[in-house]
């Protein structure tokens, strides 16, 4: 896991509260916690990772869920156009 670290996402870790870092740490999943561990990154670098990864992920997901919402809605209109045709 060589991510880069992104400038931005290290402002992010200095505006958030020590109840919001440790919300931010119990999340960590995979090599990062192991990183942190092993003090290959400090725990600033490891929740500036940890806020990124969770950000595209929400980005991942509210893609998703836009294309399913879009399917339905076509499945919704077919079905109904169906129904309109069968009067």
């Amino acid at each position: 896991m060589t991510k880069i670290i992104t400038p931005a996402y290290l402002a992010k870790v200095k505006l958030l509260n020590s109840e919001e870092e440790e919300r931010l740490l119990s999340r960590m999943s995979g090599k990062l916690p192991r990183r942190l561990e092993k003090d290959k990154l400090t725990r600033e670098e490891a929740l500036a990772i940890q806020l990124e990864l969770e950000d595209e992920q929400l980005a991942d997901w509210r893609k998703n869920m836009e294309e399913i919402k879009r399917k339905e809605a076509e499945k919704a209109a077919k079905h109904s156009k169906k129904e309109s045709d069968k009067k």
